[in-house]
């Protein structure tokens, strides 16, 4: 028989104490929540995942079969994923700046390729408390992922360049599913 958990004597009734999180680095649980992001959108677009290793700057590779596509019965395009609490969530405006080194952006930014790339950016809450809540319906995962194509994006910073990403870009199911279509039919992302 589970014993039911105690409240902390030193809370005050009706709040929690805050979780113990374990001591794993912000940056390291950043990229793992976006993972799980990842995971999840390509579940929902009948996606299947492969991560290269090793990695070589891009992280995963995401396949689409459909009887639609024209090019292969199968398409694949590379993922690079980043994640920032930098930014705020509902950026203003219709893009926002996000700065790559520039040895991830010529790998992004090369053109032609046999299998085209985007970049995932992820917009993170400063507070870990903030990144899920759950609920008996559903589970919110916080923030946003916004996605870009950067084919043909020139460098232009001395290590590191700042590129501006659609905020009309929303990294979901059905964005990746019109990816793949595209990509499907011979275009690009």
């Amino acid at each position: 028989m589970a014993l039911a958990a105690q409240p902390d004597p030193g809370t005050p009734l009706g709040q929690h104490a805050p979780p113990l999180r374990g001591g794993l680095a912000t940056t390291a649980c950043m990229e793992t929540l976006q993972v799980g992001y990842l995971h999840a959108v390509a579940a929902a677009a009948g996606c299947s995942l492969s991560q290269p290793f090793p990695d070589n700057g891009i992280d995963w590779h995401l396949s689409h079969s459909a009887p639609g596509h024209t090019v292969d019965d199968e398409v694949t395009i590379k993922v690079q994923l980043k994640a920032t609490h930098q930014i705020p969530p509902h950026p203003p405006g219709p893009a926002f700046s996000f700065t790559l080194d520039n040895n991830h952006l010529v790998k992004l930014a090369r053109t032609p390729v046999s299998v085209h790339k985007i970049l995932v950016v992820m917009l993170v809450p400063r507070t870990q408390d903030d990144w899920l809540h759950a609920h008996h319906d559903r589970l919110d995962l916080r923030h946003c992922c916004y996605w870009t194509n950067l084919a043909g994006h020139p460098v232009t910073g001395r290590n590191r360049t700042t590129v501006r990403i659609p905020t009309s870009r929303i990294f979901d199911d059905r964005a990746l599913c019109a990816i793949m279509t595209r990509v499907g039919a011979g275009g690009r992302p």
